[in-house]
């Protein structure tokens, strides 16, 4: 079952990261990394052609409550995102009355392979299972995206299958999905 969520006045902060939600004044920020071709196409979405696009975009991820900014302490500028996102993998029957949600993220292509996603990532698992009480996450990848796996399997979670994903610019991609399970829930 897809719990709540409301990050509207949620704030965590990491090491190197703040995650707080999106506000209209991030809007150079986040078109400055979606506009760059690759960094959409990984997560299933072309790259931004307009500012106009862009604005679209984080107007609904301000009205949604369910994605955060990443924002990177040394310069103030927002470097990618993190949603709390409705699942729609398949998962066995025994996690139907189940509370979660599934994590979906997208990080500036300057700010690969520095491990901030994975702390962005365990830092939002610990506040769903142990803030909003979740007894699950999932989340997923292309099977090209080795990084995203690098994340996901950091971040520990269990390979359940591979579904086929129909991306926003008409491709279909094999898509590995995971969960993982909140540690101090009743089993």
């Amino acid at each position: 079952m897809n719990a709540f969520v409301d990050l509207s006045d949620v704030h965590l902060e990491t090491e190197r990261l703040i995650l707080r939600p999106f506000t209209m004044d991030d809007l150079d920020d986040f078109y400055a990394y979606a506009k760059v071709p690759d960094v959409g196409e990984w997560a299933g979405w072309r790259h931004h052609e307009s500012i106009e696009e862009s604005r679209k975009i984080l107007t609904s991820f301000i009205s949604g409550k369910k994605t955060f900014a990443l924002v990177d302490k040394a310069t103030s500028r927002v470097i990618g995102s993190l949603g709390i996102e409705v699942t729609h993998i398949p998962l066995p029957e025994s996690y139907r009355t189940l509370k979660g949600r599934e994590l979906g993220y997208v990080l500036a292509q300057d700010m690969w392979g520095k491990g901030l996603m994975s702390e962005a990532v365990k830092a939002v698992i610990d506040y769903c299972f142990n803030t909003l009480n979740f007894d699950f996450l999932t989340c997923g990848h292309f099977e090209r995206n080795i990084r995203s796996k690098r994340v996901i399997e950091k971040a520990g979670f269990r390979y359940l299958g591979t579904s086929i994903y129909l991306t926003q610019y008409g491709t279909m991609e094999n898509n590995p999905y995971y969960v993982l399970d909140n540690p101090c829930r009743a089993q």
